[in-house]
């Protein structure tokens, strides 16, 4: 019996970054009428191998076979031409064109120097009726339909070009329920035409429900390539996170652990099924005085976004939210912060320091924020309260007056933590606060949470380490494809538990 070739066979390829090793030898094999799903966390190597794949890198290592021909593309458009089309999670087509326009673009038709407009709309209704899509208007604009309809007209105009493999980049992070059926109902469609489907999700239940096929990635280097019926989402998971299933017990750390008996009293903060369209749902937890809730859950679950909206960065469109027992809609981070809310996101670069300004100015940020610009604080207060929180967290170097760009990633992120001490908030939300750090920073971090709950600070903590939430926190909430699942009291729970839940095999 002859061995199926695959349509498209990356062979030990390695890409090299700066003091980085994004690719390792990793391999992956994409067959003729087959969903192939791409599995790893964040950081794994995903988009980067993708990016290989479509030109958008050189690799420094192995090999790319797209139909049995060896290829080095260049660009994505090079790509294209041999057969493969990406579809990235933004769609990236012009909303103010018509559907039939954005489909074609840059390829139309051509009759007597200028554009057949017959042909095109001919071609547009030819291919969205082939992908089950007839009920379109080939002729209206694109930015009247849904975010799911704009989706599936990206595709269109994917497979327009007779592709061979179509690359699907988280296509469904902003749909709901329906609209993902309806996109699944196209990959079928497109599938049983005989294309291959790269297909990237952090959605578990759509994996396994639209995958024929898969390969894990873990830190930059092959786990393996199963049949998705072979293998058990538990393993799937033991295999994405790196831990096998049978020592997961033995990592559990109960003696660091907290345990909270403050929640008796009434809560700080209480949602009840808070959410947000396309991004999180079903938010239903309540925090008291003094206690640590450990939001767990796979990268793209969702912890984040619960962190936004109980900050008021997003606003939610769904449930209520109490603060000290009152009904409140947090429609800005200045109104979380004028009632004792604070947020540390996971993307300090970003989002939380700048880097041109000293220690001193990133500490009193937040303070200065709240008070408004109008209302500076003096040059004196501001040295006092950074001598104090750089002696408080060992900040190191301990020089206020040091560019916050210079110091290392541990005393980044205790800076960050400091800006929003000084405000003394009652609500702390740390995303992330230990990633990237080294493991002495991460110690005197965790101890730092750990003493704040103890003084009747509430703490909502996310850590992509399941062993630290399960060590820091008094009661964890499991988030899975962007919704909470359970809300567990942290009394013997270990971290099979979670992952059973995460992997839906037990109710």
């Amino acid at each position: 019996m002859n061995e199926i070739v695959p349509v498209v066979a990356m062979a030990g390829i390695s890409i090299e970054f700066p003091g980085v090793k994004a690719l390792d030898g990793v391999d992956l094999r994409l067959f003729q009428g087959e969903v192939h799903a791409l599995m790893g966390e964040n950081g794994a190597g995903k988009s980067t191998l993708i990016k290989a794949l479509t030109g958008v890198y050189a690799i420094d290592g192995g090999t790319i076979t797209v139909m049995g021909s060896d290829h080095r593309f260049t660009s994505p458009a090079e790509a294209q031409a041999a057969g493969v089309s990406t579809v990235y999670q933004e769609v990236n087509l012009c909303p103010n064109l018509s559907v039939e326009e954005n489909i074609l673009l840059g390829r139309e038709p051509r009759r007597r120097g200028g554009i057949s407009w017959k042909e095109v709309r001919r071609k547009a209704r030819e291919v969205l009726g082939q992908l089950q899509l007839g009920h379109i208007d080939p002729g209206s604009v694109l930015s009247s339909h849904s975010i799911a309809l704009q989706q599936l007209v990206a595709i269109a105009r994917a497979v327009q070009v007779d592709a061979r493999v179509l690359i699907l980049d988280e296509p469904t992070s902003s749909l709901d329920a329906d609209e993902v059926q309806q996109l699944f109902a196209v990959i079928r469609t497109l599938r049983d035409r005989g294309v291959a489907i790269l297909f990237v999700s952090h959605f578990l239940e759509q994996v396994y429900e639209i995958s024929d096929r898969m390969t894990v990635l873990r830190n930059g280097k092959l786990v393996g390539e199963y049949l998705t019926r072979d293998l058990p989402r538990m393993a799937l998971i033991s295999k994405m996170i790196g831990k096998e299933m049978d020592a997961l017990a033995e990592l559990e750390d109960a003696e660091g652990r907290r345990q909270s008996d403050r929640t008796q009293d009434a809560p700080f903060m209480q949602a009840e099924g808070l959410g947000r369209k396309g991004s999180v749902r079903n938010v239903t937890v309540a925090i008291h005085a003094g206690e640590i809730l450990g939001l767990a859950g796979l990268l793209g679950s969702g912890r984040t976004e619960t962190a936004r909206l109980l900050f008021g960065a997003d606003r939610s469109d769904q449930g209520s939210l109490r603060i000290g027992g009152t009904v409140r809609t947090l429609r800005t981070p200045r109104s979380a912060i004028d009632r004792g809310i604070a947020f540390s996101s996971e993307n300090r670069k970003e989002e939380g320091l700048i880097g041109d300004l000293s220690v001193r100015d990133n500490l009193v940020l937040a303070m200065q924020a709240s008070k408004g610009w109008l209302r500076r604080i003096p040059r004196a207060t501001q040295d006092q309260l950074a001598e104090k929180f750089i002696r408080a967290l060992d900040i190191r170097p301990a020089s206020k007056d040091a560019l916050i760009r210079n110091l290392s990633g541990g005393n980044q992120q205790k800076v960050l933590l400091a800006r929003w001490l000084i405000t003394n908030p009652r609500l702390l939300i740390l995303d992330e606060p230990t990633r990237g750090i080294d493991i002495g920073a991460k110690t005197q971090i965790q101890k730092l949470i750990s003493t704040l709950a103890s003084d009747g600070m509430s703490i909502i903590f996310i850590s992509a380490e399941l062993e630290e939430v399960l060590r820091l926190s008094d009661r964890i909430a499991v988030l899975k494809d962007r919704e909470m699942v359970a809300d567990l009291a942290n009394d013997g729970v270990t971290m099979e538990d979670v992952m059973t839940i995460i992997a839906g095999t037990n109710a």
